[in-house]
């Protein structure tokens, strides 16, 4: 049995939260594509390895509200983090087969980026 649309999106934020890296792996498809204000990632590796740098500095995840339409998951959260004021963010992600295939995020990334180390 294929777990439902809201089943996985709620262990994919379980899974951030508790920084099980292996636990959210496990429920990206493949090809997944993720796009947000911070990058644009394709495959499992990739998204995962974003998924890991971004669960580093993620310090709570307040789940606002979640809204289900068949395939379709939208969550509104609240985006704690160790560098910066909380940010609002909205999470799409898409299901097929009990895995998700594709992840689209909105949110005001300026504080973030202000307060990031540069990269190396």
């Amino acid at each position: 049995m294929t777990a439902s649309t809201a089943d996985v999106a709620a262990a994919y934020f379980r899974a951030w939260q508790a920084r099980d890296l292996p636990a959210l792996r496990s429920i990206l498809a493949d090809e997944v594509t993720f796009d947000g204000p911070l990058a644009r990632l394709k495959g499992v590796d990739d998204v995962a390895a974003g998924l890991a740098r971004l669960a580093g500095i993620t310090s709570d995840i307040v789940i606002r509200k979640r809204f289900i339409d068949d395939q379709d998951a939208l969550t509104w959260f609240d985006l704690h983090t160790t560098i910066a004021p909380p940010a609002r963010v909205a999470n799409w992600s898409h299901v097929e087969n009990g895995k998700i295939t594709s992840i689209a995020v909105t949110f005001d990334p300026r504080e973030i980026l202000a307060a990031a180390p540069p990269p190396n």
